[in-house]
């Protein structure tokens, strides 16, 4: 894959946050452990199947996200759920 938004589906993209979530250890870890306010690194970048993608822990005022390709989840302490959807570039 490019990493084209056009050809990724909802439940394809959520399947490729799921990958990044787990690598940094699953969505109970991510969800636990938020980064300090002033962390110079406030996101960790991964890449998979050609697709950048991007998780943020969350910190006192803000989710812990993921994001990939204009889809972003918000992760929760079990699972992921769908946030935004990507707008279509289309027209």
């Amino acid at each position: 894959m490019t990493g084209e938004t056009d050809a990724l589906t909802e439940q394809r993209a959520r399947q490729i946050a799921m990958q990044a979530v787990d690598a940094a250890g699953g969505p109970g870890a991510v969800y636990r452990n938020p980064r300090h306010p002033f962390a110079l690194n406030p996101s960790t970048d991964y890449e998979f199947e050609g697709y950048q993608v991007e998780l943020r822990p969350g910190e006192i005022s803000s989710p812990a996200i993921v994001s990939v390709a204009g889809w972003v989840f918000e992760i929760h302490e079990a699972d992921i759920e769908l946030l935004v959807k990507p707008r279509n570039r289309g027209g």
